[in-house]
């Protein structure tokens, strides 16, 4: 059951067969199959809208696929210390059709997953519109003629990057499952979809570059470029740890705090409806694998120590010996030389509960 995930982990298996050849040859798998109606019918997942959004563009899916591996990458750095880590599949294994498993409940880790997969299509479709990869878009046609900021007047130039198209199609096509419901979750689901798109925009910077003699800047070409996706990911990880508690009103139509202490959410803070597991076990009906294996620091007082992401179980340790680079030293110009040092160093790792099994509730 796919029903609780944001709307594009069908990507992912497009994104294992799109790895071998280049990106310039993205239409090397149409050919393959022989028409983009045949690829976006066997695709699973997909309500009908968004098969309608895949036959229309085929050629944005791979650029969908790269942002599943960008915003689960991030997804990933940003709960590393934490006892869910987002990734719920087996570790080690390469992340196919099924991505992050959450619970099918409203909790702070899937408003995050709805947020950041969100950010990550615009993303994805904004770079892909810059890059002249995408049939349907370009640079923002609206960035043309002259302007004025506070350092004076410039030309719009270069390529601003085409935000709108980016955050349009990531609308139509991730909020189309959750629009087929009416439901609390989707509306939660919507909310911080439209959370994480707005991020993106959020960063937006203006970038300039110089003309004139000497670089004297008496004339200059601007254009509008997204930051590094990772200024999205810190700004919607400290939204994830102000996320509001919500319930729905009584007409069904939205939700208010659950708490009347907090304030309203705005459409930038991120929204749950129920509080999250411990994580401290293997539980496939809320996503969890348990944080037995996973490492932690001892000396740490934060969520990576042994005492919380171990959850009381206590934890294994291992003196194991690893290469670094030691006694680097630079040398002019432009040089920094290292030995290779050899280092013994203690490893901590959480032990598993007497059963070690998945709970799967019924």
């Amino acid at each position: 059951n796919m029903n609780f995930l944001p709307g594009i982990w069908w990507s992912l298996p497009l994104v294992l067969v799109w790895a071998t050849p280049p990106v310039t040859s993205s239409w090397w798998y149409m050919g393959a199959v022989g028409s983009s109606r045949v690829m976006c019918d066997n695709v699973p997942g997909l309500v009908s809208r968004q098969r309608q959004l895949c036959r229309r563009h085929p050629e944005a899916m791979l650029s969908i696929g790269r942002g599943v591996a960008a915003w689960t990458a991030e997804c990933q750095h940003q709960f590393r210390r934490h006892r869910w880590d987002c990734n719920a599949l087996e570790r080690g294994q390469r992340l196919l059709g099924r991505g992050v498993v959450l619970s099918s409940k409203g909790s702070r880790e899937s408003a995050f997953v709805h947020a950041i997969s969100s950010a990550g299509v615009v993303f994805a479709i904004t770079r892909a519109c810059s890059q002249g990869e995408l049939k349907s878009c370009s640079c923002d046609p609206k960035k043309k003629g002259s302007a004025k900021d506070s350092k004076g007047h410039f030309d719009w130039g270069g390529c601003s990057d085409n935000i709108d198209y980016g955050i349009k199609f990531a609308r139509a096509f991730v909020d189309a499952k959750e629009r087929k419901g009416k439901d609390a979750r989707a509306l939660m689901n919507l909310h911080n979809n439209r959370a994480g798109r707005k991020a993106v925009k959020r960063f937006l910077k203006q970038e300039c570059k110089c003309h004139g003699v000497s670089g004297s800047c008496t004339l200059r070409t601007c254009w509008l470029a997204m930051a590094d996706f990772r200024k999205t990911g810190d700004y919607l990880w400290k939204k994830y740890n102000g996320a509001i508690q919500v319930v729905m009103n009584q007409d069904g139509t939205g939700f208010t705090v659950a708490n009347k202490k907090f304030k309203k959410p705005t459409k930038n803070d991120l929204v749950y409806f129920e509080s999250s597991p411990d994580y401290c076990i293997r539980d496939r009906d809320v996503g969890s694998l348990g944080t037995a294996g996973r490492v932690c620091n001892q000396t740490s007082r934060g969520m990576d120590s042994c005492e919380v992401m171990c959850c009381g179980r206590g934890y294994d340790t291992a003196r194991v010996s690893r290469m670094t680079k030691c006694e680097c030293k630079f040398h002019w110009c432009c040089a920094v030389r290292c030995q290779d040092c050899l280092e013994v160093v203690d490893i901590h790792t959480c032990k598993a509960p007497k059963s070690a099994a998945w709970i799967s509730r019924t």
